[in-house]
């Protein structure tokens, strides 16, 4: 595998009693799809959908979600986390993609779309790449935990405090970008080693399935990983007519 490569799709509609907002996500490890309903600007329900995941456990974080109900759309999509009560007992994907989600309602967007690439590290040092629909685009050298440029991101740390940073320093969408990368380039890494090789979630407590107690029986999907090295064109590519409205699955 020469690259992780994530994309992002997300469709908003209007409907009879106010709004839904469709979104896929699919990368090397993971596709998850969230639906998200809203009337008078709130969140009315929640779904989620893994329809390919790396642990046995991944499908049943999906009715965490529904602790979203009852929150205000926010432009801010990181705000999901501190909607609920334990953002380590949801996971982590699908909660990122629900606040997306959120987010491209807030604003008022009938589409949005994230294409993220990032290449095989060589010693510590890699970079990230983003582009958004309306040709935004973020282009990071990448040295161990650290961003090595451009300004004004170099210097940055990938772990303690990005999402703060970016977010106070930020117009929002840029923000909104940024932290959408940040999640790429960290997660990244975990192509340089054969997962499959574990036999389930490790109990980090990071995420529903590494809850400690979930752990053990989180056991791992082998052959879940996909290649999208030279075929970034696939990803998401049977989310289309879900997202089109054609589908109700």
């Amino acid at each position: 595998m020469q690259a992780f490569r994530r994309r992002i799709e997300i469709r908003s509609r209007s409907t009879t009693t106010g709004g839904e907002v469709r979104a896929a996500l699919e990368d090397d490890f993971h596709h998850f799809r969230v639906t998200v309903r809203h009337k008078d600007g709130i969140v009315s329900a929640v779904e989620g959908a893994s329809p390919r995941h790396p642990f046995t456990a991944c499908p049943a974080a999906a009715g965490q979600l529904q602790a979203l109900q009852g929150m205000a759309l926010t432009t801010v999509a990181s705000s999901v986390t501190r909607h609920v009560e334990d953002a380590s007992e949801q996971c982590t994907h699908l909660l990122d993609l629900a606040g997306l989600a959120i987010a491209t309602a807030a604003v008022g967007l009938a589409r949005r779309c994230y294409e993220i690439d990032v290449p095989r590290e060589n010693g510590h040092v890699t970079a990230a790449h983003l582009l958004r629909d309306d040709a935004y685009r973020l282009d990071w050298k990448l040295d161990g935990g650290r961003i090595a440029g451009p300004p004004p991101f170099a210097g940055v740390s990938l772990h303690e405090g990005f999402a703060r940073m970016a977010l106070s320093t930020l117009p929002p969408d840029q923000a909104e970008a940024a932290i959408v990368l940040r999640r790429c380039a960290v997660i990244g890494a975990g192509r340089l080693k054969n997962i499959d090789l574990e036999p389930h979630a490790k109990p980090a407590g990071r995420c529903y399935a590494q809850q400690p107690a979930r752990a053990p029986l989180a056991i791992r999907i082998v052959g879940s990983t996909l290649d999208f090295s030279t075929r970034a064109s696939a990803l998401c590519e049977g989310d289309a007519r879900w997202l089109a409205f054609a589908t109700e699955t």
